[in-house]
Parts: structure tokens; C-alpha cells; sequence
């Protein structure tokens, strides 16, 4: 048994009731396989042991009163990650789903999305399992006061700088940064994903999408191709799907899917994305409500059923492990030659082993959906100056970066995958390095 695999069976043993966090653990050791023989140092140093092993976990009871005086009680965490190349970064997310193993996929997924942007920030993650939808304002109002009420004891813009996530959109972030700065008297850039009238980034809603697509467009460039004409299928109608769909339109491409949990949309004729934000974003209502509209388009109960629909190119941008292996033996049936997930691990790992196999092109969300946490990075900076730069300056920032994204991971594919296209093993790879390289000079910490 070579040190792979004896940390990997520690680190099952150790954490045999967190599947999710199995999961990522699982996909991203057994990559780096051919990195740390190259290295012998790492296992003298228990490196793999210790990257995977949090800095921190808090979790902490959230209190507070709903509409009809009632107490409601719900758990909330922050899973603070890896700090070897800067402050912990990385989203809060509010849904049932919630947990520790949830939390600690995500936290551990965001060290390598963190050091792939060329950025110096760390990993982290956090969130509750509270529900904001069907909550009025004023519920989610005084819940996010009750979760900073203890969460602001354990951030701050040089140590954790929590984003938005699943349920956590730009009321959220304005309650939560409202009460951080009452309780610190402290306006700073203690939260990113904030209004811009208060210090938030243009582009900052958009940049997971746009970034999403700008790593896409990048891998297809560099083999003669182009979005021109592709038939996209994109899963989720947040905030990634719909900037990811507007762009791959912008860029030529045919968006015929978009859904939420309860089922998806099929429009031959191209998704019509304003009227998917209206929905989504004004009303707040469901994507079934798209066909009143739209003759061309059918709804179809069950989200899963996406994955049947011929395209060229799938964009996951909903959940985590929303393909599945029977999903992606659909997708690969009915045609699909490109994935690039938009979602944090949106593909199980029985899936991606299937596209891998097909040799279909295949780019990991630790890479493809890394222009959110960049723009928050770029935020970060933005309020340590005391300055705005322009929606334009931003966006070229991005593109810049995602390059660099592509240009680390295709290096290191080369280098240390089964092919120049694995590009898991380039992200995995090129991420695990810098933070690797950054844990060695440290010393034990």
C-alpha cells in the first residue's frame, strides 16, 4: 500500500459518516499519485494527512423569531479549511441540505479552486441548514443577524472572507454585512458579493457564469473550435446558469435547456434568458412558469430528465452530484462531446470516470467554476485600495485569470495525467502544488 492509499484509508476511517466529503477526497488524492512520488518529502511531512484534515470546524445554534412570534432553532457552521497561502475564502450557504460533510466537500474543493486562480487566498466554507425560501424579509432579515451574531467571532478581511453560496444571494450577504458591522463597528471587506453601493465588484453576480464559459471557450479555442452554433444544455436558473447561459449565447451558441428542483425546460428555438431572470430573479417563482410564454418551449417535471436532451455541450451549474452514471451515459448517448461543470462537483465520480472513458473533453468545477471566488478575491482587493474598477477593467481581469486557469492546468495535465486533456488530474495537480509548496515553507502548522 503506497502513501496514497494509506491516507486515503485513514482519512475514510476517520470520517466514515461524511460521504460528500469522502467523495472530493477520494477524486482529488488518487490524482496526485504520479505528484507525490516526485515528491517523497510530502509523506515525511504527513502532508496528505494534514491538507486533509480542517484547520477548523465551528458550529454554533442560530436562534430567531418568525413572523408569528414563533422560535426557531438551526445549525450553522464555518469549516475553516487551509490558510497556507491566505485568508480562508469561500462561500455560506443556506439550505436544509447542510451538514458537516456538505460543508467540509465544499471547504476542501475551494483550497485547490483557490489556488488555481493564482490568487492569495485559502479555503474555506460555511453556511446553515435554514431555508430561505418562502421566508419573508424580514425572517431572513433577523435570522442572518442571529448566524452573524456568533460567525463575526471567527472572521474578518485578513483572516475569513465568506461569499455568497446556495441561498445566500445579495440580501443575504447586505443582512449579514449590516450586522458584522454593527457588532465590530468596522466597515470593511469583510464579506464579498456585497451591493456596490457598499463596497461590492461589477461583475461579481455574473462572474461564475462568465467564468464558467471563458474556461470553455479557452479549451475549444486551443483545439480550432468554438461555442459558434453548439448546442448547449445547462442544468440550475441561479445566478451561474443564467449569466453562463447569457454568455454562451453572446459567444454563438444555442441554449436549449435551463431548471430548478422541480423540473426543466426544453426551448428548441434557444432559451430566452431575460425571461428566465425575471422569473427567477424578480418573482422568484418556478421555471415551469417559462412556457406560458414561450410556444416553443415544454416543461418537464423532474430535473433530471435534462440530461436526456441532445446537445454538444453540457454546463451542470445546479448542485453537487446532480450527474450521476446513468445521467452521464445519457449525455454521452445522445451526443454529448464537452462537460465543463459550473456547480461544485456537480458530476459523482462513477460519472466522470464515464466521460474520461469516452474521451470526451471534461473540465472539473474546481477549475470551470472558479471566476466567482476570483472576483470576490478581486473584490477583496478593490476595498484594501478604496477603490471601484469598471464592469470593463473587471471582466478582462477574469478572462485573464481563467486563462491562466487553463494554461496551469493543460501544463500540469501534461505533466502528471494519463493524457494532455485529463484535465482532473491538471486541476488537482496544479492546485495541490502551490498549497503543498506553501505548507512545506510554513513548517508544522
Amino acid at each position: 500500500m503506497d502513501y496514497i492509499d494509506r491516507a486515503l484509508a485513514a482519512v475514510k476511517e476517520k470520517n466514515r459518516y461524511e460521504p460528500e466529503f469522502l467523495q472530493t477526497v477520494t477524486e482529488v488524492l488518487g490524482s496526485l499519485r504520479r505528484v507525490v512520488e516526485q515528491h517523497p518529502e510530502y509523506e515525511k511531512a504527513k502532508l496528505l494527512e494534514r491538507i486533509t484534515e480542517p484547520e477548523r470546524v465551528i458550529s454554533f445554534r442560530v436562534p430567531w423569531v418568525d413572523d408569528k412570534g414563533e422560535y426557531q432553532i438551526n445549525r450553522g457552521y464555518r469549516v475553516q479549511f487551509s490558510s497556507s497561502i491566505g485568508p480562508y475564502k469561500g462561500g455560506l450557504r443556506f439550505h436544509p441540505s447542510v451538514d458537516r460533510s456538505i460543508l467540509k466537500f465544499l471547504g476542501f474543493e475551494q483550497i485547490f479552486k483557490n489556488s488555481l486562480t493564482g490568487l492569495p487566498i485559502g479555503g474555506a466554507k460555511g453556511g446553515a441548514d435554514f431555508d430561505p425560501k418562502g421566508k419573508s424579509d424580514d425572517e431572513v432579515m433577523r435570522f442572518c443577524q442571529s448566524f452573524m451574531n456568533e460567525l463575526y467571532r471567527h472572521i474578518g478581511p485578513d483572516c475569513d472572507v465568506p461569499a455568497g453560496d446556495i441561498g445566500v444571494g445579495s440580501r443575504e450577504v447586505g443582512y449579514l454585512y449590516g450586522q458584522y458591522k454593527r457588532l465590530t463597528r468596522q466597515y470593511c471587506g469583510v464579506l464579498t458579493g456585497k451591493g456596490t453601493t457598499y463596497g461590492g465588484s461589477l461583475i461579481r453576480t455574473e462572474a461564475t457564469g462568465y467564468g464558467l464559459v471563458y474556461l470553455t471557450h479557452e479549451i475549444l479555442s486551443h483545439r480550432g473550435k468554438s461555442l459558434e452554433g453548439k448546442r448547449v444544455v445547462i442544468s440550475g436558473s441561479g445566478n451561474v446558469a443564467i449569466y453562463a447561459a447569457k454568455k454562451a449565447q453572446e459567444l454563438g451558441a444555442v441554449v436549449v435547456t435551463m431548471s430548478d428542483s422541480n423540473g426543466y425546460v426544453y426551448d428548441k428555438d434557444g432559451i430566452d434568458v431575460p425571461a428566465v431572470q425575471q422569473i427567477k430573479e424578480v418573482h422568484r417563482g418556478r421555471i415551469k412558469e417559462y412556457v406560458a410564454g414561450h410556444p416553443s418551449a415544454e416543461y418537464h417535471e423532474g430535473c433530471k430528465g435534462v440530461w436526456s436532451v441532445p446537445c454538444d455541450i453540457a454546463l451542470p451549474c445546479a448542485t453537487q452530484n446532480e450527474i450521476d452514471l446513468e445521467s452521464a451515459q445519457s449525455l454521452l448517448k445522445n451526443g454529448c462531446w464537452m462537460v465543463s461543470e459550473g456547480a461544485n462537483m456537480p458530476s459523482t465520480l462513477e460519472a466522470v470516470a464515464a466521460f474520461q472513458k469516452a474521451g470526451i473533453l471534461f473540465a472539473p468545477s474546481k477549475a470551470a467554476n472558479a471566476g466567482g471566488v476570483a472576483i470576490s478575491a478581486l473584490e477583496m482587493s478593490q476595498n484594501s485600495l478604496r477603490l471601484s474598477w469598471s464592469a470593463e477593467e473587471v471582466d478582462q481581469r477574469l478572462k485573464e485569470i481563467m486563462a491562466h486557469i487553463y494554461e496551469s492546468m493543460s501544463a500540469a495535465a501534461a505533466e502528471y495525467g494519463d493524457s494532455p486533456e485529463d484535465f482532473v488530474t491538471g486541476a488537482n495537480a496544479a492546485g495541490f502544488l502551490k498549497v503543498a509548496e506553501a505548507m512545506m515553507a510554513q513548517g508544522l502548522v
